[in-house]
């Protein structure tokens, strides 16, 4: 008999009663009834009921055992009377009575509990992260990760690309967030930087020839944390193609995700089926209030300025006039909601900074409300009509200028739909947002900048950058979004050295400044580039919406803390003088705040 086991804690069954085996894990639970003590035993497959007889030392042994202690039990496979089965547990038909116990590592007090779902601050299952990885939920969720990214991996090779991998330690670049250093002992005074995506290695792997590459690669970024965002790394499904357009770059992730949703979602939920829909940034800002619309909202935006321009509702007119937007939020069925919920919804508002949200209820008799007492029948039909509403609906309004009127109404809508309770249920809905912008205006300078990415193909290659005004050159450039939640960016990518220079003169980046920043990428073209593109959805952000998690970290197996830091490892941590002199660095540290009294 094997030292330790003959069956995981998962495989027993009645078959197996008589059988005299032996099972290792840890001790999950214990219970005590009249002198026989259950104890649940646990290990990564599942779990198992030992029974230790009354009387006895192998009874005290048992008792004197603190839960998670790991134990090896030997002992004879029973089956359990009818009425003490548990068919919630696979195992659910039989028990272990123990012979033997052999202790393997006895555990101390615990600083939480494993067994049951109580919740802990979370800076105490970070410290203690194996311990909470021990809970049922946090393991379900880890395994899920291993699993995606097998299938991952799988549904890539399956369609013709290679895995790589690409350098760690490289040179500092200009992806948008700070880099994380590291100093070079060997060049002093020079660092090298974690890649904060492997971008330019996959894009000379394409200029190397290798065609369809990918990877499951580790990213770097020293970034704030957020709920879909883990502060300081981070895993991509990292993807290359030459000779690509854009819709072969999402023929080719569309089945992978669909794919992954459709093996890990639970049975009867609905996912996209067949072509993703495909939205133009203008289009989504407009109708969504948002380049990453949760289209399980079935309520869209619309502009309803032209209603309100010189009209009776000075406020809005005023707006108006002045070159602002009045965007109107449809609310089907709220009309015979009680006042209280459209209170509710104005210090809702004000609470995000608006002034409040104006609306009109729309009744058999036409419009009612303050807006609607002020403003012209035939007009407060015209917006009744344009949201395609009836008696019984109401509509809220959002105006103002700019971005920010925009961005406001999307909150508008995401709220409205919540309280209405509209949002699609069990559906995972995909899109595709392209043609964003190639450029736009800095709001500080009045210059002309770089909307996103830098690297992206203009549409219209040279003649476009060459012939157009800067702010209405779209970029092949897209994202992919599932129930608003951006998985991914990509672009179809600028592989010739005389557009990319343009593209940057235009952004005020003389040749000189792209030649010592971009110059190894650059000098890589100039020796014959195939036109390429690629994506690099998050794995993360796909595991958290798999799992239903609000938080990455919940999805991730060592995270850091939101702060960044590690309260298991004690990372960052100072290091000694003489390593600091061995990198040749010294340290200038901000003085410590003082309070004046």
């Amino acid at each position: 008999m094997h030292q330790y086991r003959t069956h995981t804690c998962n495989a027993l069954r009645a078959d197996d009663a008589g059988k005299t085996v032996r099972l290792s894990g840890w001790i999950h639970s214990k219970r005590d009834h009249g002198g026989l003590l259950f104890i649940d035993l646990r290990d990564h497959h599942g779990m198992t009921q030992i029974v230790v007889p009354a009387g006895g030392a192998l009874l005290e042994q048992a008792e004197r055992l603190r839960v998670e202690s790991v134990i090896t039990v030997t002992g004879e496979v029973v089956v359990r009377d009818e009425g003490q089965r548990n068919p919630s547990l696979p195992t659910g038909e039989i028990e272990v009575r123990a012979e033997s116990i052999d202790v393997q590592s006895s555990a101390d007090v615990l600083p939480f509990q494993v067994a049951g779902q109580e919740h802990y601050p979370e800076d105490l299952r970070l410290k203690y992260r194996y311990l909470d990885l021990r809970r049922e939920k946090m393991h379900r969720n880890i395994m899920l990760r291993s699993q995606v990214i097998t299938s991952m991996r799988r549904r890539m090779v399956e369609q013709g690309f290679t895995e790589f991998q690409t350098p760690i330690l490289t040179a500092s670049s200009p992806e948008g967030a700070r880099d994380f250093l590291v100093p070079a002992r060997l060049h002093p005074g020079k660092f090298y930087a974690l890649p904060q995506a492997p971008q330019q290695f996959k894009q000379l792997a394409m200029v190397a020839g290798f065609e369809r590459y990918f990877q499951i690669a580790p990213c770097f970024r020293d970034e704030a944390s957020r709920a879909d965002r883990s502060p300081g790394e981070f895993y991509q499904l990292d993807f290359e193609m030459a000779f690509a357009t854009q819709e072969d770059i999402f023929g080719v992730l569309e089945p992978v995700l669909a794919g992954i949703f459709d093996e890990f979602t639970p049975e009867g939920w609905k996912i996209t089926e067949g072509t993703f829909p495909r939205i133009p940034y203008a289009d989504a800002m407009r109708d969504y209030g948002s380049d990453k619309p949760d289209l399980r909202n079935p309520l869209l935006i619309k502009d309803v300025t032209d209603s309100f321009a010189d009209s009776g509702f000075g406020l809005f007119a005023k707006i108006a006039a002045s070159g602002g937007r009045v965007r109107a939020i449809p609310a089907p069925g709220a009309g015979d909601r009680p006042r209280a919920f459209f209170d509710k919804l104005n210090n809702w508002a004000r609470e995000q900074g608006a002034g409040g949200l104006g609306y009109i209820i729309f009744g058999e008799e036409g419009g009612k409300g303050p807006i609607a007492k002020n403003l012209e029948p035939e007009r407060v039909e015209q917006i009744r009509q344009a949201c395609g509403l009836k008696a019984g609906d109401a509509v809220f309004f959002a105006a103002g200028k700019g971005d920010e009127v925009v961005k406001f109404s999307g909150l508008v809508r995401t709220k409205i739909a919540t309280d209405l309770d509209l949002i699609e249920k069990n559906a995972f809905r995909f899109c595709w947002i392209v043609d964003f912008p190639m450029y736009e205006r800095n709001e500080e300078t009045g210059e002309i900048d770089f909307s996103h990415n830098p690297f992206s193909m203009p549409q219209g290659g040279l003649e476009a950058l060459n012939t157009q005004d800067p702010l209405t050159i779209n970029a092949y450039q897209y994202d992919i979004v599932c129930n608003g939640v951006e998985l991914s960016s990509g672009a179809v990518r600028n592989h010739r050295p005389d557009v990319m220079l343009r593209a940057f003169e235009i952004a005020g980046y003389g040749p000189e400044v792209v030649e010592e920043r971009f110059g190894g990428m650059l000098n890589a073209f100039r020796y014959g580039a195939p036109p390429h593109g690629g994506a690099a959805p998050g794995v993360d952000r796909i595991v958290m919406l798999l799992a239903d998690e609000p938080n990455i970290r919940e999805v991730i197996l060592f995270p850091l803390s939101q702060n960044g830091s590690d309260p298991m490892m004690e990372a960052p941590a100072p290091v000694e003088p003489s390593r600091l002199k061995e990198l040749s660095l010294k340290l200038d540290l901000p003085k410590p705040k003082t309070t004046s009294k």
